[in-house]
């Protein structure tokens, strides 16, 4: 529901996954601080970029730690391949999902996300 000239409930969902800073602007702003389903998907699109950047820093530190072996390097060239598309394919879900209203949960990060949306912390 867009409020005098605002975004409706489901673009903010949406739009909170573009990147984290929509995601912690609709955290702070009213009125979409106030918006469960904006809440729910604005702590879910941070937990995705944590998730995102604690995963690629321990394949970084895997990769470093492993550089000795002959040809590791095409491995963890698909390694990256691989979880970079699962990530993109589950931030394209997340958003697809948002801007049709639904409570999509990732795995994992989805029940911190709802935890946090209603209030209840990690």
């Amino acid at each position: 529901m867009a409020g005098s000239g605002g975004l409706s409930e489901t673009a903010a969902a949406a739009i909170s996954y573009i990147t984290i800073i929509p995601a912690i602007i609709f955290l702070v702003i009213a009125p979409y601080n106030r918006m469960p389903l904006v809440r729910f998907h604005s702590f879910q699109s941070i937990a995705l970029a944590v998730a995102w950047f604690v995963v690629w820093i321990a394949i970084t530190i895997l990769h470093v730690v492993l550089h000795f072996i002959p040809l590791i390097g095409i491995l963890f060239v698909l390694v990256d391949l691989v979880v970079s598309i699962g990530f993109f394919v589950a931030w394209l879900v997340a958003i697809i999902r948002a801007s049709r209203g639904e409570w999509f949960k990732l795995p994992v990060i989805g029940d911190i996300a709802q935890r946090m949306a209603r209030g209840q912390g990690i």
